[in-house]
């Protein structure tokens, strides 16, 4: 039997890379990885085709392959010193219709989105623990929030008008793993941890294999729909201070708030004050459905994770 064909947008990157290599090391799936940028590394066995995710190419490349499913991961998480707003959008929302427009023409069956938590925004009106029922409001001032909340909308226009084309949607949580590097490890990896008065700044995290191990299995379930993607349990931001033998700077949000405007006025930081809405109204996702509906449970907890990164840091 001919083994099925499976594309990867977003194949150099962090999450892409390994969801590749785990493609690859199966053997009953042939990969097709689609980035901008060339990998760091070929694998035996994988095909790999170099395009913009907003270019006309890519209907091409998909034409080629004819690919029974495509796992869609190209976004920009942390934009660049350079980056802007319309380079994002572009990206994350323009690339998105692209791709969907490329599976509905040359007949894939199944699309699988790596979306966020941060599709649901941050307000201090969320649910406690947020379940896939809850709306998703992502909020404009954050470009990534933003981006995912129009990506679902859009997703929910093809599932509509494309129903052939099946969909799996992952809300992943604050990924964590021994090599991970980004906006939140940033925090966590200064003198002093920030904590905004009031707020106790819950963070829900999971591990990248666990993440990797939920796009494979989505691969092949017959399951469609949308799942939180995160690992049991919260950390608060005094907990992890405690985790990581730090103190915690608590500073009043009005205060914070005019601190980042001058900061960012100045040219001092790339972040303004809407952080601090990221920081103090934290989506904390509820995964009872990945676990009893898709069928996934996370190896690690969000502490056990937590503490792998930690460890594998030299921290604490």
């Amino acid at each position: 039997m001919t083994p099925r064909t499976v594309l990867v947008t977003g194949s150099a990157g962090y999450l892409g890379s390994q969801v590749v290599a785990a493609l690859a090391a199966r053997g009953d799936a042939r990969a097709v990885a689609l980035d901008v940028r060339e990998p760091a590394r070929r694998l035996d066995g994988v095909a790999y085709e170099v395009a913009d995710i907003r270019a006309p190419d890519v209907d091409a490349v998909v034409a080629r392959h004819r690919p029974s499913v495509v796992v869609h991961l190209a976004s920009i998480v942390t934009p660049g010193k350079h980056s802007n707003r319309e380079l994002e959008y572009s990206v994350d929302v323009g690339g998105t219709r692209n791709i969907l427009d490329a599976c509905v023409a040359r007949g894939v069956r199944r699309i699988v989105v790596s979306s966020s938590g941060a599709a649901y925004g941050y307000h201090a009106d969320n649910p406690q623990w947020l379940t896939e029922s809850d709306a998703i409001r992502g909020n404009q001032s954050f470009a990534y929030s933003w981006h995912k909340r129009l990506v679902e909308e859009m997703l929910s226009e093809y599932r509509a008008s494309q129903p052939q084309l099946e969909q799996v949607i992952f809300r992943i949580g604050t990924i964590l793993g021994e090599t991970v590097h980004n906006q939140i490890t940033d925090l966590f990896e200064k003198p002093r941890l920030i904590a905004i008065r009031g707020s106790a700044s819950p963070f829900v995290f999971i591990h990248d294999q666990d993440v990797v191990g939920a796009i494979v299995q989505a691969i092949d379930s017959p399951v469609t729909g949308i799942f939180n993607v995160a690992g049991d349990g919260k950390l608060d931001i005094d907990e992890i201070a405690r985790r990581l033998g730090k103190r915690c700077v608590v500073i009043p949000a009005g205060t914070l708030q005019a601190a980042l405007w001058l900061l960012k006025k100045l040219g001092l930081t790339q972040y303004g004050p809407e952080q601090i809405d990221f920081l103090r109204y934290r989506p904390v996702l509820d995964n009872r459905r990945l676990k009893d509906v898709f069928g996934y449970r996370p190896k690690l907890t969000s502490a056990e994770v937590f503490e792998l990164w930690r460890k594998a840091r030299g921290i604490g």
